[in-house]
């Protein structure tokens, strides 16, 4: 799966995880030591997140029930929370700095496009 931003016409990420299971949920980016350029983990029913016991700073994105990003929180460093985002329907967790290069801004409109190979 990938992740397109159709209101500038970029790719937020190529290689997508969808955590909708509660222990995927829970588990998220936990233990990991990173997460590599272009890849994303979408946790689906979200409207915050925690960093604690993580090693690394991730970018999120807090996306609506029509896709449309609510929220977002470049570079959450370990040990913080994130703001509550009431209207996010679920978060897409990418590495520090996608937000940036992929100009992604509140308003934008995002796509999952699923890859059949």
């Amino acid at each position: 799966m990938k992740i397109i931003n159709k209101t500038r016409n970029t790719i937020i990420a190529n290689n997508v995880v969808v955590a909708r299971g509660a222990l995927q949920r829970m588990q998220g980016l936990l233990g990991k030591k990173s997460i590599a350029y272009d890849k994303a983990l979408v946790i689906e029913k979200c409207n915050s997140v925690h960093t604690f016991f993580m090693q690394f700073a991730i970018d999120v994105l807090f996306v609506d029930k029509n896709n449309k990003i609510v929220g977002i929180c470049p570079a959450l460093k370990p040990w913080r929370l994130s703001p509550v985002f009431l209207k996010a329907s679920f978060v897409i967790e990418l590495p520090a700095g996608t937000i940036f290069s992929a100009i992604a801004q509140i308003g934008d409109i995002i796509f999952l496009e699923r890859i059949y190979k």
